[in-house]
């Protein structure tokens, strides 16, 4: 008995060592440092831990620098990454992750079993010591089963990473604009109030007919309305945005937004290799592939245990007081007679196929994805260029014309504010044809990097404040 107690004695600190220094290789921190660099090199954005006071009072302060200025896109990014709850859950999950890799690091425990029988006078001691050889078998392909489920966890969160930073840029872009076309439907019912007094005046003076009059009193109408519905969208969006970004409490009322959109730029993108680009570095294709070296380790481990389902190694000691002390080794081995695990080899190698199969799917829906979202990013890019460099300095042109032909006493006031409304649809257009461009380029750019999952698509122009100019040209 003694000698199996210095033996156990002389085991346990090893056994306690290894576990030891498998513990000391939890790392959350590591686990989530690639999400980290992601953020940084992909959307220029940090995605900080924030599981300490010390942690948070930075991400409160960062939050309270960016909310003390006018909030731009870039701006939006970094608080949706700031303040977006999932994302740091998202990144407990990594930690899980990495622990169930460590734990694959640990050394099977052994089993210690003790027995003591009695038979009259007689009393007998069994001592066991079993180590499943099995387990010891097939440790490598579960380490590296581990790190690829982990890698796994990581691609995923990298979607969830890019699936809060387009939202909130998206919604940013959603908000200014909805702002944007505010202050347009307050200038457009201006006009229409000026128009429909005027003719007021006009009509009381005998100079226009009943007809003309009601007709100004509609378009004044549909101007309030429109300018009803553009301030329910402007709210509707800003909220959106406020959700996207995780604000809540006193931080809602400090956000503030610029008072326009940025303008389309004069060039597209280039469009070399956005394909093969997509294909190196989307998160889709990623994680199918790591699906494929998961499946392929797990083949490996079927194959070598496929026929062997249970394995153990022995050691055994049992002493007597009337009988010599019995010493011995002791090797289970389940006999495969019906089941040699053929099943479970061909269901593996099946599985890896239709894996394999799976990947080569998701790279051709991937590419397929980009070519449409750059089509919709450049016809967006052409359309609001075109809005900017020609039928916006038409609409001024045709606006000097008519006033000098009013100061001239050639055309009269309402052919003054018909004009002016007319422009005002081109303005309005003009807008929405820059939000959708801002829109699209948001979902080539997420594109290129995974898949669009919301489904979100370039917004169609808002109607807000059609309706009051096209009443105005129909009074024409």
């Amino acid at each position: 008995m003694s000698s199996t107690m210095t033996s156990l004695r002389l085991a346990l600190p090893v056994l306690l060592a290894l576990g030891l220094s498998a513990c000391a290789s939890l790392s959350p921190e590591q686990a989530a440092e690639p999400i980290q660099r992601q953020s940084r090199d992909w959307l220029g954005s940090d995605l900080p831990l924030q599981r300490t006071d010390d942690q948070r009072a930075a991400a409160r302060a960062r939050t309270d620098a960016l909310l003390a200025r006018p909030l731009d896109a870039q701006g939006a990014v970094q608080l949706a990454l700031l303040n977006h709850r999932g994302l740091q859950a998202g990144l407990y999950g990594l930690g899980m992750a990495d622990a169930e890799r460590v734990q694959t690091l640990l050394w099977p425990n052994p089993v210690l079993s003790l027995g003591r029988l009695v038979r009259g006078d007689e009393r007998e001691i069994e001592r066991g010591l079993e180590f499943n050889l099995l387990s010891l078998l097939g440790r490598g392909a579960r380490q590296d089963a581990a790190a690829q489920a982990l890698a796994r966890e990581q691609a995923r969160v990298g979607q969830q990473l890019l699936d809060v930073a387009s939202q909130a840029r998206r919604s940013w872009v959603q908000a200014v604009a909805a702002q944007e076309r505010l202050l347009q439907a307050r200038t457009v019912l201006d006009s229409a109030s000026a128009g429909a007094e005027l003719a007021l005046r006009m009509r009381q003076a005998g100079n226009v007919s009943a007809l003309r009059l009601a007709r100004e009193r509609a378009v004044l109408a549909e101007a309030q309305l429109a300018l009803e519905q553009a301030e329910l969208q402007a709210t509707g969006d800003r909220e959106a945005l406020i959700r996207a970004i995780g604000l809540w409490g006193d931080d809602v009322t400090r956000l503030t937004l610029p008072e326009r959109l940025p303008d389309v730029p004069t060039d597209f993108r280039a469009a070399d290799d956005l394909e093969r680009q997509a294909v190196a570095q989307r998160l889709d294709i990623q994680a199918a592939k790591r699906d494929s070296e998961q499946l392929a380790a797990q083949l490996g481990l079927t194959r070598r245990t496929g026929r062997i389902n249970v394995l153990e190694l022995g050691l055994q000691r049992n002493s007597s007081n009337e009988e010599p002390t019995q010493r011995g080794v002791e090797l289970s081995v389940e006999l495969p007679l019906f089941d040699w695990g053929q099943a479970r080899v061909a269901g593996a190698r099946e599985a890896y196929g239709q894996s394999l199969e799976r990947t080569a799917q998701v790279a051709i829906d991937a590419r397929s994805e980009v070519r449409v979202a750059r089509a919709r990013a450049e016809t967006a890019w052409r359309i609001a260029r075109r809005h900017h460099d020609e039928v916006l300095p038409l609409a001024r042109q045709v606006s000097d014309e008519t006033l000098l032909r009013y100061n001239g006493m050639l055309v009269g006031v309402m052919d003054l504010l018909a004009d002016a409304r007319a422009q005002a649809r081109a303005v309005a257009a003009a807008l929405d044809a820059r939000r959708d461009y801002w829109l699209a380029e948001s979902m080539l750019s997420q594109s290129l990097l995974g898949p669009v999952r919301d489904g979100a698509t370039a917004a169609s122009p808002t109607p807000t404040a059609a309706a009051p100019e096209a009443a105005g040209a129909a009074a024409h």
